[in-house]
């Protein structure tokens, strides 16, 4: 929850916009300030103060206690000029708010963090757990001091600057990479994988001292980090046994369960009757660790209770990395239309796949560090395996595309590359159909369909009898790759099979790399188009018998009744 706390009506006028967008997010805060103050951060995750920077500093004050558990606090000005992230930049998520309040108010966001500044990523917002002098080697990465990285495996994380680097010599920072316990230098610090999975087994009515003890001793004793553990492992018969259930809640980690007959195929080296006779699997600590396979570092262990038979066991398995491939569509060039979600993903990879004159849009926008693996048109396949190999090697990688990645681009050869070894993201992007229309009016407005004219991975009768469905059924077409000096009779034919079904003065739109700087776009006939002056940077829209030009615009009728009869009868 986001509380509000304003002091003036000018305040209280860009709160009210805040609360507007964000309904159910915030909760406003009325009264004396400094009350409002104390009780919004008691209660809330983040503040949002429409007051002086100073007067937030004075009353935040004595409310501080620890930069891992205080609220994220954003300060806007009395004119509503400014958004400033004040405190909790990271851990407090006041960095990114600063960015969404500046959005909706139309504010310049102000953010101060070091890291944030340069574009490097901080070491606590890496998604991952870290421990020891953050500061220190937080400063030595800014400094581009060399900084020795230590890490058990690759992960996928967001590109390190290059100072960060396995080779560092005379090293002024080290950052490890490990779930294993390590002691610390004064220049050291420890980012934590979530690389292990607890199987945990338990009897009716265990406690969750006894369930909780259990796992902190084996993973202390085998010298590995509580902070490393990604989940609790258990069988369905077990999803509601109060003790697992709350020690999970207590670990701040997922309760993933099992059904008895998919443990039951999990090869162990020690089962037991006990548990086949309970709940129908002979083993369901260490097979529940085992499911998603990895190393078994910790075999079946008992609690120990004084006095009483043991009511818990668990088990620790080691799993391995696993890569990160976002497919990502870039928009049909424009900066505009890249998507805020593109950014996060341009952002989040360490290695990014693409075509040589796609990568020199986005270059701009990496973090410095990043691997860009580029080549040039006609590698498409290629692209696809090496972006797949790279998150198999446990890499984060973006793979881009123009418009959207789905639509005539890298998702479907890389997806078909990919197995579920490696988790793959789509990130959507406007495409170049959708571009076009918005430039040529509503041409789109009914059933329409995208048909490729390359026939370099289709072949023309496959192409051909898509066309002339498309026409019977009189359906609006977009045609992408219409022409190339390679290519030059299969959109006159295109256009003659569409012919057949449509009128002369059907209208067309023509939109040349729409939204770049060299845009441009007509509207033309059906019986009227010259196909030369068509290339493979143009989009083609062929409207259907109903679509009209209007007011120099391509407009194909939704079908509304109101547009042949009165608008009372609108649906």
């Amino acid at each position: 929850m986001i509380g509000l706390i304003s002091a003036t009506a000018a305040g209280a006028v860009a709160r009210d916009r805040l609360a507007a967008a964000w309904p159910g997010r915030v909760r406003v805060y009325e009264g004396p300030v400094r009350e409002a103050v104390e009780r919004a951060f008691a209660e809330c995750d983040q503040l949002v103060c429409f007051l002086a920077t100073g007067a937030t500093v004075r009353l935040l004050a004595p409310l501080l206690a620890d930069k891992a558990s205080d609220p994220g606090v954003v300060c806007v000005d009395e004119a509503g000029r400014f958004a400033v992230s004040l405190l909790g930049g990271h851990g407090g998520g006041a960095n990114a708010l600063t960015a969404e309040v500046a959005e909706v108010l139309s504010c310049t966001p102000v953010v101060t963090t070091a890291t944030d500044a340069v574009g490097v990523p901080g070491l606590d917002t890496l998604g991952l757990p870290v421990e020891g002098a953050v500061a220190t080697v937080s400063r030595a990465v800014l400094d581009g001091s060399p900084v020795a990285l230590r890490a058990d495996g690759v992960w996928p994380l967001p590109a390190l600057p290059p100072n960060v680097t396995p080779a560092a010599a005379d090293a002024a920072a080290t950052l490890h990479l490990t779930d294993r316990l390590l002691e610390l230098g004064s220049a050291e610090a420890v980012l934590r994988p979530k690389s292990l999975i607890v199987g945990v087994g338990a009897s009716k009515g265990a406690p969750v001292d006894e369930v909780l003890g259990l796992v902190e001793d084996a993973i202390r004793d085998a010298g590995l980090s509580l902070l490393s553990v990604a989940a609790l492992a258990t069988v369905d018969a077990k999803s509601g046994e109060p003790g697992i259930v709350e020690a999970a809640s207590r670990l701040g980690v997922p309760l993933t369960t099992y059904s008895a007959e998919e443990l039951s195929r999990i090869e162990v080296p020690n089962p037991s009757d006990a548990p086949l006779d309970a709940v129908g699997t002979p083993s369901v600590a260490e097979a529940a660790a085992l499911v998603g396979g990895g190393e078994l570092l910790v075999p079946k262990r008992k609690s120990s209770p004084e006095g009483r038979a043991a009511m818990a066991t668990c088990a620790v398995v080691r799993r391995a990395p696993r890569g990160r491939l976002a497919v990502v569509g870039l928009g049909p060039g424009a900066r505009d239309l890249l998507t805020p979600r593109a950014k996060d993903e341009l952002r989040r990879a360490s290695v990014l796949v693409g075509l040589d004159q796609y990568v020199d849009q986005i270059r701009d926008l990496l973090r410095p560090g990043t691997t860009v693996l580029e080549s040039g048109l006609g590698a498409e396949e290629e692209r696809a395996r090496t972006a797949v190999a790279q998150a198999r090697e446990g890499h984060a990688v973006a793979l881009i595309g123009s418009g959207d990645a789905g639509v005539y681009a890298m998702a479907s050869p890389a997806l078909a590359e990919a197995a579920d070894d490696i988790e793959v993201v789509g990130v959507p992007g406007v495409t170049a159909a959708l571009a076009a229309a918005a430039i040529l009016g509503a041409p789109l407005g009914h059933d329409h369909v995208s048909i490729s004219l390359s026939d370099l991975h289709t072949p023309w009768e496959v192409i051909e009898r898509r066309v002339r469905a498309a026409a019977e059924a009189d359906i609006v077409v977009t045609f992408y790759n219409p022409r190339s000096r390679g290519r030059d009779w299969q959109l006159p034919k295109a256009l003659g099979i569409l012919a057949e079904h449509r009128a002369p003065h059907t209208p067309v739109g023509v939109v040349r790399n729409a939204s770049r700087p060299d845009e441009s776009s007509r509207l033309t006939a059906l019986g009227a188009l010259d196909p030369a002056t068509v290339d493979m940077m143009t989009v083609v829209t062929v409207g259907n018998t109903a679509t009209r030009e209007i007011a120099g615009r391509m407009v194909t009728p939704r079908g509304y009744r109101w547009q042949t009869a009165s608008a009372g009868e609108a649906e």
